[in-house]
C-alpha cells in the first residue's frame, strides 16, 4: 500500500472524451498517504503522490471550440484540470494564481499552448477588489473577449474549534471564497454576451460540513446559493450560471493546511469509493457546465463526491 501511495497518480490514455478509462480510475492511489506539509497555498508539483490533472488522459472533442475562459486557481488542483480540459476542448484560457504558485502555473501554460491554444497567466491576490476588476479586464483584453468565467480558487485552513478561527482567518477565507466570486462575476457580466457561462466551485461541504473547516464550509454553501440566484438573474440575458460540487479531491488544499496531518493520511477513505478523487476525474463536469450544447442547463449543480451524494 505504501508503494502504491508513493507512485505518481497518472491515468492511462482515455478511450472517450473527457473520461479516464475504468482501469486507470481503479489504479488511482488510496490511503494511507505519506505525511507531508507545505506552506499555504502549496504546489501540486511537490505533492506525494502527485495529483493527476488529466495531463496524459484527457481527450477533447471540440466542445468549447473558440471559447475564451478565465479560470481562477488554474495553476493546480481542480482549476488546473479544468484549464487542461478547456484547452483540449478548443478554448483559449487565462489562469489566475498567487505569485507563489508560479512554478505550477508555468506547467499549465505549457500544456495549454501545446494544444495550439492561447494561454495567459495573470498572478494576483483575489482578496483585493481592485485586482479582481483588473483580472477580468486583462483576461478579456488578452483573449479578445470573455465567454466563460470559472470561479474556482479557494482558501481552506483546518481549525479545531470556533475559538481557533481568528477574525483575520475568517476574513481571508470569506474574501477568497465569497467576495472574489462576487467581484469577478460583477465585472464579467458587464462585458459578457448572450451564450456566456459562469461556473462556480462549491463543495459537498455546503450540505454536509466537517466540524474542523467551519468557515470554509460556510463559504461553499454561500457559493451554492449565489449560483442559483445568479442563474435566475442572468437568464433573461442568455448567460448561464452553474456550479460543480466536489467531494474529497487530492489537491494542494489538503497539504497546505486544509487538513490535519492525521486526516490527510486517510484523506478520502470514508467515501464509498474509499479514496479521494483525482482532479482529472472532475474536469469533464467543468466542461459540461460550460458546454453550449447544454444550453437548457442553468442553476445546475454538477456533483462529484465519490458516492457521498451532493448538496441540495
Amino acid at each position: 500500500m505504501a508503494a502504491t501511495a508513493a507512485a505518481p497518480a497518472v491515468a492511462q490514455e482515455a478511450k472517450a472524451p473527457g473520461a479516464p478509462t475504468a482501469p486507470a480510475a481503479a489504479a488511482y492511489p488510496k490511503p494511507p498517504f505519506p505525511m507531508q506539509r507545505q506552506p499555504w497555498p502549496g504546489l501540486a508539483s511537490k505533492m506525494q503522490p502527485r495529483p493527476d490533472h488529466g495531463e496524459t488522459s484527457y481527450k477533447g472533442a471540440g466542445r468549447l471550440a473558440g471559447k475564451r475562459a478565465l479560470i481562477t486557481g488554474g495553476d493546480s488542483g481542480i482549476g488546473r484540470a479544468a484549464a487542461i480540459a478547456y484547452a483540449r476542448e478548443g478554448a483559449d484560457v487565462a489562469i489566475n494564481h498567487l505569485p507563489e504558485e508560479e512554478a505550477d502555473a508555468r506547467e499549465v501554460l505549457a500544456l495549454i499552448r501545446a494544444e495550439g491554444r492561447k494561454g495567459v497567466s495573470i498572478p494576483g491576490d483575489l482578496r483585493d477588489e481592485a485586482f479582481c476588476k483588473r483580472l477580468v479586464a486583462r483576461a478579456a483584453s488578452e483573449l479578445g473577449g470573455l465567454d466563460i468565467l470559472v470561479n474556482n480558487a479557494a482558501r481552506q485552513q483546518t481549525r479545531a474549534g470556533i475559538a481557533d478561527i481568528s477574525s483575520a482567518d475568517f476574513d481571508a477565507t470569506m474574501k477568497t471564497n465569497v467576495y472574489a466570486p462576487f467581484w469577478l462575476t460583477k465585472a464579467a457580466v458587464a462585458i459578457m454576451a448572450p451564450g456566456a457561462v459562469i461556473v462556480n466551485t462549491s463543495s459537498e461541504q455546503a450540505g454536509d460540513p466537517s466540524p474542523d473547516i467551519v468557515d470554509y464550509a460556510l463559504t461553499r454553501a454561500a457559493v451554492l446559493n449565489f449560483t442559483k440566484a445568479m442563474a435566475k438573474q442572468l437568464a433573461s440575458r442568455g448567460i448561464r450560471v452553474n456550479a460543480v460540487a466536489p467531494g474529497p479531491f487530492w489537491t494542494p488544499l489538503q497539504v497546505s493546511g486544509g487538513a490535519t496531518p492525521e486526516k490527510q493520511k486517510t484523506f478520502g477513505q470514508s467515501s464509498p469509493l474509499g479514496r479521494p478523487g483525482q482532479p482529472a476525474e472532475i474536469a469533464g463536469l467543468y466542461v459540461a457546465a460550460a458546454d453550449p450544447s447544454l444550453s437548457y442547463s442553468t442553476g445546475q449543480i454538477f456533483g462529484s463526491t465519490g458516492g457521498n451524494g451532493q448538496p441540495a
